[in-house]
């Protein structure tokens, strides 16, 4: 597969070509607008990104009953074992269309090809009850005269990610209206098994791997060039149905419930490998692999190279090469190398290679000796490093050439802050890396291991996407999957889409802090009353566990606060009595009432506002009452009062146990004292909260020590926790709270009323003279600048149109009107 690539604002869309080398890449702009596809790329780039539109043309038939496509699939092969498929169609077209619009989905997965260009991929990750479809225009790729449709679908069966749920192996595409369904899948499509994959299992040591297989491609065995347009599909068999397109809630939810994606399609981004830091066995030109170079394998011989892209990425990797007839090839790919895999990970400096071990997700090829063969995987891979390793046998093999395409949601950076110091920017730029690396169809806790969507991630990746990007269609579609993912006792599912579900029930109270986040930054008021009724669930399941006092006791699943290691945690649960009791989990859900009745008292029943805050206010009692210390002025674990925590105290804090100067002095002792257990990379999101709420907001660049730490050590993206020597994964996206908290704390702005209708700015500058900043708001841009000069600050602050607000300054209230507003104080 040869891959043609354009860029136009970070949109990337490619095509297959097989039998054909890939065009020359120059990083030059001009060098790229003289190509003379150029043009036509260009508009497949912006049809991609205004691909979620169209599905507000969706023909009403097609939400109300059955679809006359139907779901369909290659005959006398098996149902749910794993396999790689092509479907194809030729039609005839009298004239060009001016639009040709239709739907499309598959399980799996799918690509999309019209006349050899892809189109599109997906469906976007669901599960079987909101079985997500694409809608995309065809026009732009049609011709006059003969067309071929093409889909490569593959099912991954037994060996496939776990966050991907599927029935069996299937394909269904539907013309919007009778003029396009000319396409709509039936028994006149031809389909074959392509024969020359089998799935490539194992990393080579054994942490928690669910990301699904790599690929062992035998090319003496591929069908090549089969989208092309003049190929010979005559010894293909027609597809046989397996089941009608059925629109969620027209039948009795037996098999997919097709729903409109509501994402838009994921971005693609050419990408060259960087750097060659080691070569065994052959001499490698300079110029490879940072410029497509060809590189000549002798007969005999076996060489292996490593390769880095110097930062952490995800990429649909390609490799052509040609020749070498059954020479193997094998690309494994890893974050970092290792230092030892036998007693556990430890992996060291991520800049570091002399002396480590390699290991790591792979895929291989076999060649089949003809000239421009291309591979291409299947699903995106995530490397900083890849190693190539080949072995020719009688003829000598030719790399062409190799490159990844960087993909993910296709999130636009608008928040900006100018602080005069790089090391803040530096810490901006891993932490929005880190964020684009774990989000995708759905935000995810890590993209190397998982690719998971945990709530306890998912909160604080959202808050990142609203201060950073401002598009909140992720997070809603985040919000929507948890709600619809909830069992009958009323939890939600810890992780969805997931095909083995998993309750973390702290979770669960997260989940109502992010529909509250939601609530407070983004002004969609009725979509958060929707889910009251899961929130209501949730807490009800929760009031079953409490006791007379309010106090839970045996909190039942998997009650995970933080990946600590210290004395009474226990796999990241935190400390709990003989009794079941926990100060953390009575805390917790303490909030967690306070919150939804916030939003049952806006938006909701009254009643249940009522309800919660005496819940809440009883709480409140019995935990000042059970776990107190008087004699260490801090709130204990539990009521043995034993074991403290940063966590205890930081909810204690949050949670308005303490105010004003009592809060303050709590704060200092999390600060200052050693015995208690620390909080980690990820609850140090909640930790600097309760810091700023106590008083210290103007040190909040003396806490990042644990992120220095990881630029220190190499890593290009926030690593999962704090030991950055045995850490599995080096990219979660629940440490990127920098990237919040630079807008939110240092320069000040939050929310101050649902839907960020009102504004307060309360900036802690610390040492910083001079700063400015601004941050999308759901009425425009928001920005500030402070600046000391001649003993005064200078401060400007624009409120985007509709938008009030306060300044809060050292304690006194200055309002802010929409547009400008400048002080001298």
């Amino acid at each position: 597969m040869d891959w043609v690539y354009a860029k136009s604002i970070n949109y990337f869309s490619y095509s297959y070509k097989s039998n054909s080398t890939n065009p020359a890449v120059h990083n030059d702009k001009q060098n790229l607008m003289m190509k003379p596809f150029f043009k036509h790329i260009l508009l497949l780039c912006c049809l991609l990104i205004a691909v979620n539109s169209y599905s507000q043309t969706i023909s009403p038939p097609l939400l109300r009953g059955h679809w006359k496509a139907v779901w369909i699939t290659a005959p006398d092969e098996p149902a749910t074992d794993y396999g790689v498929y092509h479907f194809r169609k030729s039609i005839n077209l009298s004239a060009k269309p001016a639009s040709f619009i239709i739907h499309v989905s598959a399980d799996n997965r799918y690509k999309l090809y019209v006349n050899q260009t892809l189109v599109s991929l997906g469906p976007a990750r669901g599960d079987t009850y909101y079985w997500n479809y694409e809608t995309v225009d065809l026009a732009p790729y049609l011709k006059a005269g003969n067309n071929t449709i093409a889909a490569l679908v593959w099912n991954e069966g037994d060996y496939r990610p776990e966050a991907q749920i599927s029935i069996r192996t299937g394909f269904i595409m539907q013309g919007n209206t009778a003029a396009e369904e000319i396409v709509n899948t039936d028994k006149t499509w031809k389909c074959i098994r392509d024969k020359a994959y089998r799935p490539l299992t194992g990393i080579g040591y054994h942490p928690y791997y669910v990301a699904g297989p790599g690929e062992l491609v035998d090319m003496n065995a591929a069908i090549k060039n089969w989208n092309a347009t003049d190929f010979d599909d005559s010894s293909w068999k027609n597809a046989i149905r397996i089941d009608f397109g059925n629109p969620k809630g027209t039948v009795n939810a037996f098999g997919w419930m097709l729903v409109p994606s509501s994402l838009p399609q994921m971005e693609l981004k050419y990408q060259r490998i960087t750097s060659l830091r080691k070569a065994e066995g052959i001499d490698v030109p300079k110029s490879f692999p940072s410029a497509k170079t060809a590189l000549t394998i002798p007969a005999n011989t076996s060489f292996t190279l490593l390769l880095d892209q110097t930062y952490l990425t995800n990429a649909f990797v390609t490799l052509n090469f040609s020749k070498g007839k059954n020479a193997a090839i094998k690309l494994t790919y890893a974050e970092s190398m290792f230092n030892s895999l036998n007693h556990g990970i430890v992996k060291g400096n991520r800049n570091d290679v002399e002396g480590k071990i390699f290991a790591g997700r792979r895929d291989s090829l076999i060649s089949d000796g003809t000239t421009d063969q291309t591979f291409t995987t299947l699903a995106w891979r995530t490397y900083r490093y890849i190693q190539l390793q080949v072995k020719t046998g009688t003829e000598p093999l030719i790399i062409d050439d190799i490159y990844g395409i960087f993909t993910g949601y296709p999130f636009q950076l608008k928040a900006k802050l100018e602080a005069g110091k790089s090391e803040m920017q530096k810490i901006l730029d891993i932490g929005w890396r880190t964020a684009r690396l774990c989000a995708g169809e759905t935000y995810t806790d890590c993209p190397y291991y998982e690719q998971l969507q945990y709530v306890g991630d998912t909160r604080i990746q959202a808050l990142v996407s609203y201060y950073n990007s401002g598009d909140d269609r992720l997070a809603r579609n985040a919000i929507n999957q948890m709600d619809q993912s909830r069992v009958a006792e009323g939890l939600t599912l810890s992780r969805h889409p997931s095909f083995s579900p998993q309750i973390i029930s702290t979770f669960s109270l997260w989940y109502i802090g992010m529909l509250h986040d939601y609530w407070m930054y983004r002004p969609d008021s009725a979509f958060v009353k929707e889910k009251l009724e899961g929130a209501r669930a949730v807490l009800a399941f929760f009031s079953k566990y409490q006791q007379a006092d309010g106090s839970l006791k045996d909190t039942p699943y998997w009650t995970f606060v933080d990946w600590v290691n210290d004395k009474g945690w226990d796999f990241g649960e935190a400390p709990q009595s003989k009794d079941g009791h926990s100060a953390v989990l009575d805390l917790q859900l303490m909030w967690a009432y306070n919150q939804a009745a916030e939003m049952e008292a806006k938006m909701g029943m009254p009643a249940f506002a009522e309800i919660y805050k005496a819940k809440a206010a009883q709480l409140k009692t019995t935990i000042q009452n059970k776990y107190w210390d008087a004699s260490r002025q801090l709130y204990a674990d539990t009521e043995d009062k034993q074991l403290f925590s940063q966590h205890t105290n930081t909810l204690a804090v949050l949670t308005e146990m303490l105010t004003n100067a009592d809060a303050t002095a709590v704060c200092q002792k999390m600060l200052t004292d050693i015995a208690i257990t620390k909080c980690t990379i990820y609850f140090k999101y909640y930790l600097h909260q309760a810091l700023i709420k106590g008083g210290f907001g103007n040190d909040y660049l003396q806490w990042l020590d644990i992120w220095r730490k990881n630029i220190d050590m190499g890593l290009t993206t926030w690593a999962e926790i704090s030991d950055l020597e045995h850490n599995r994964s080096d990219c979660h996206a629940w440490g990127a709270s920098p990237n919040i908290e630079f807008y939110r704390t240092i320069l000040g702005v939050d929310s101050y009323a649902p839907g960020f209708n009102q504004v307060k700015i309360e900036p802690h500058l610390g040492d910083l003279k001079k700063v400015s900043g601004e941050i999308p708001h759901p009425n425009g841009k928001l920005s500030v600048k402070y600046q000391w000069e001649k003993n005064k600050w200078a401060i400007r602050i624009s409120l985007p149109s509709g938008t009030s607000g306060m300044l809060v300054w050292k304690g006194k209230s200055y309002t802010l009107k929409a547009g400008e507003n400048q002080l001298s104080i």
